[in-house]
């Protein structure tokens, strides 16, 4: 009777030991499937982003001649003053929220000109006409709101933005005017900055976590007539 009792108390302790091993394994069972999915945007993060550009002006420049530049021939885009232009910018956003962010946007383009002499009288024939390339920069600066709309815990997320600031380095002009005796001279004009508003859109695919690559358009628009443009961007966005 004693070695019967003996082993039905081993018995019990031995189930008991194994029923509360299983017990606490599926705890960590029920622990490991509740893990939440890791998004690829954060709640709250800062992004700088650094991008290659290409603008190109609303107003196609034209051929640029002597007569007409002398009747007033006004075509032509009047800031950047060239049909093309490549060049480079960055940016950075912070992003209270994980779908709104304020951020600053700088940028340069190389937007190489054509600038031109005018000497003499025109009635008489006796006049001089030349035309050469002026290599300089326009860039700008202003401060941006982005709209973003993460997909999901996806890579993907679209998003709008519009900004102001200045622009500065373009809108030189090269004017006939007259000087004496119905002869004329070229009046040549420095750059202005000027204000400019900005807006546009595109998406980013998140390589990583912290890894984005972005492309977007925006439609840039200059103080003044005939000074509006284009800009292409790609480049990487730093996730932080």
């Amino acid at each position: 009777m004693t070695k019967m009792t003996l082993g039905l108390v081993v018995f019990a302790s031995a189930a008991s030991l194994a029923l509360a091993g299983t017990e606490y394994t599926g705890k960590e069972m029920r622990q490991t499937a509740v893990q939440p999915e890791e998004c690829f945007y954060g709640d709250q993060e800062l992004d700088v982003s650094l991008w290659g550009t290409y603008a190109f002006a609303g107003t196609d420049q034209g051929h640029i001649g002597a007569p007409g530049f002398f009747f007033g021939d006004d075509r032509g885009d009047r800031y950047l003053q060239t049909d093309h232009a490549w060049g480079g910018g960055v940016d950075a956003k912070y992003f209270w929220h994980k779908y709104f962010g304020f951020g600053f946007e700088g940028w340069v383009v190389d937007a190489k000109r054509t600038e031109f002499d005018f000497t003499g009288v025109p009635t008489a024939g006796g006049f001089t006409f030349t035309k050469r390339d002026d290599d300089r920069a326009v860039g700008s600066a202003l401060g941006t709101f982005t709209l973003r709309y993460p997909i999901g815990c996806s890579r993907f997320a679209p998003y709008g933005f519009a900004g102001v600031g200045g622009i500065f380095g373009g809108g030189e002009r090269d004017v006939v005017v007259p000087v004496s005796g119905g002869t004329f001279a070229t009046d040549h004009r420095d750059a202005e900055a000027k204000v400019l508003g900005q807006f546009g859109g595109g998406v980013e695919v998140r390589i990583t976590r912290h890894i984005g690559w972005i492309n977007d358009f925006s439609w840039n628009v200059v103080e003044g007539p005939k000074n509006n443009f284009g800009m292409v961007r790609s480049g990487i966005n730093f996730a932080f």
